[in-house]
């Protein structure tokens, strides 16, 4: 999945491992994708991640790692709650007395606080970088870190049913169903607890038709973004370098 965006990369790179002046150290990329059920959010995810452990796995390198059904584990593990505790933890809205009730039979910590160590994790996987992080907000969770491409995929509502069906091995029948559910359940989601419209656009950096372009191809647009995020970061510090080892040459 090569192309002129990951020579550029690899040139650019190149060049300043060469380099006399050394830009401080930057945080690693990230990618947050919010997903329309059955867009292809992690096949389009599992291909990012192959070609920037290649292009762009960092120094030193570190494998890019996916964030999807896995995440509520991570936030246990991360809080060292028990694991029959993810079984609370639906990407959804509870209903605020069922939740009280839970909590005072000591099912699960209080009310809200599972919402807050969800967002803990988000931004600290987001922060390490060198992840891709798919749903539960988390594109509305990074907002404000830089380093953060946030991605929104989408496709028409037939493709999503064919494409459910197929990868889930049930009838489109069924599909249609499970497609409408999921969609509502991640707006309520994104509604309730972040306070924010997950379908508005202005939320992403990138918002993009994978039957339009194929899981592919929408895989090497957002590699070409990463890596434009990557260069956006380095030429001011590398300008800003040059500017002062000139003016100590100058002085």
């Amino acid at each position: 999945m090569s192309g002129k965006p990951v020579d550029l990369l690899k040139n650019y790179l190149g060049a300043l491992s060469h380099s006399m002046v050394q830009p401080r150290k930057l945080p690693r990329p990230a990618i947050a994708i919010s997903r329309e059920s059955g867009a292809g959010a992690l096949n389009v995810a599992t291909l990012v991640a192959q070609e920037l452990n290649t292009v762009c796995p960092g120094a030193p390198p570190r494998p890019w790692a996916v964030f999807t059904g896995n995440l509520p584990g991570k936030i246990l593990e991360d809080h060292s709650l028990s694991e029959r505790i993810e079984q609370f933890m639906p990407e959804d809205v509870r209903f605020p007395l069922t939740e009280s009730f839970e909590f005072l039979l000591g099912l699960h910590p209080r009310p809200g606080l599972l919402r807050e160590y969800t967002t803990d994790t988000i931004r600290k996987l987001a922060a390490n970088g060198n992840v891709i992080l798919v749903g539960r907000g988390s594109a509305v969770t990074c907002a404000g870190l830089p380093h953060v491409l946030r991605v929104r995929l989408v496709a028409p509502f037939e493709f999503r049913v064919r494409n459910f069906a197929r990868s889930h091995g049930i009838p489109e029948q069924e599909a249609v169903r499970v497609v409408r559910t999921n969609d509502s359940a991640r707006r309520r989601y994104v509604r309730a607890y972040l306070n924010s419209d997950v379908t508005n656009p202005l939320h992403y950096d990138l918002v993009i038709n994978t039957q339009s372009h194929g899981f592919e191809r929408v895989a090497r647009i957002i590699c070409a973004a990463v890596i434009h995020l990557i260069l956006q970061e380095r030429e001011p510090k590398m300008q800003h370098s040059s500017v002062q080892n000139g003016s100590r040459q100058a002085v």
